[in-house]
């Protein structure tokens, strides 16, 4: 007998990596990036992933800004204190440079949602601190008809992979986007912030079913934070202030930005 189920392992491992043989040929595993070849599926190619830029500390303790040398403890950014954003705190994974900017390009418009997978596993190094907490996940959210010409709200595909990595819940009818705005690109930190007014809407009835738990807002990428801080102050007119931001990517002055 025992013989017997060391064939059929061994039979059902050979046939798993001729699966995996099989697929590969018909499927080659490329870069998540770029889309160069690589040996194995969901990595990254050796020039992609030097090109990382992952944001560590030490950094702005209210907008995750990094900081190029230690200013000493509890610090706060120039941004953070000429204009105190209100949300509590935001974390991202990776300054936003021409690197981050190919995965969100082929995740939102190469219509490659299973890339969210690659963002989470990275944002929820980025977020540690946000865990123990067991916050809300909210995705941003995106108005209806951007949604019907993409197809899927990146944010919330990267919202349910971190969702399947912390056990955390996702709520999507918490607040919604009533009004279409324009393409943020290319406008003004106060130009992205006209353009986001009266954008967001919490839903009353949803908050007080989360009973002050935190609430944790989801993105791919923030630029100049104007998004975030709308719909925070939506969340704010129906009770909720314990709210933290956890991004992909950031943009970072000074950086390599291609924006």
């Amino acid at each position: 007998m025992e013989m017997g189920a060391g064939l059929v392992k061994t039979m059902s491992l050979a046939a798993g990596r001729l699966g995996v043989g099989l697929l590969d040929l018909a499927y080659p595993p490329t870069c998540l990036a770029c889309g160069a070849p690589t040996a194995r599926h969901a990595a990254l190619c050796a020039q992609c992933f030097v090109a990382q830029r992952p944001i560590t500390r030490p950094f702005c303790p209210r907008l995750g800004l990094p900081f190029e040398r230690d200013p000493g403890p509890g610090a706060m950014s120039t941004a953070a204190m000429v204009e105190p954003p209100p949300f509590r705190s935001a974390r991202a994974a990776l300054v936003y440079n021409d690197m981050a900017r190919k995965v969100v390009a082929r995740m939102k418009y190469g219509d490659h949602p299973e890339l969210a997978r690659y963002c989470a596993r990275l944002m929820h190094a980025a977020g540690a601190e946000f865990w123990a907490d067991a916050p809300v996940l909210v995705p941003v959210p995106m108005h209806r008809a951007r949604l019907w010409r993409r197809h899927f709200n990146q944010a919330l595909e990267i919202a349910r992979e971190l969702s399947r990595i912390t056990g955390c819940p996702v709520e999507t009818g918490l607040v919604r986007r009533d009004r279409p705005t324009r393409a943020q690109v290319g406008l003004s930190g106060r130009g992205r912030r006209r353009n986001l007014q009266g954008a967001f809407v919490a839903d009353k009835a949803v908050s007080q079913r989360l009973g002050g738990r935190p609430v944790l807002l989801i993105d791919d990428v923030v630029t100049t934070g104007a998004t975030a801080r709308a719909v925070t102050l939506a969340l704010n007119r129906v009770g909720l202030h314990n709210i933290d931001v956890l991004s992909f990517a950031r943009v970072v002055v000074g950086a390599e930005t291609p924006i």
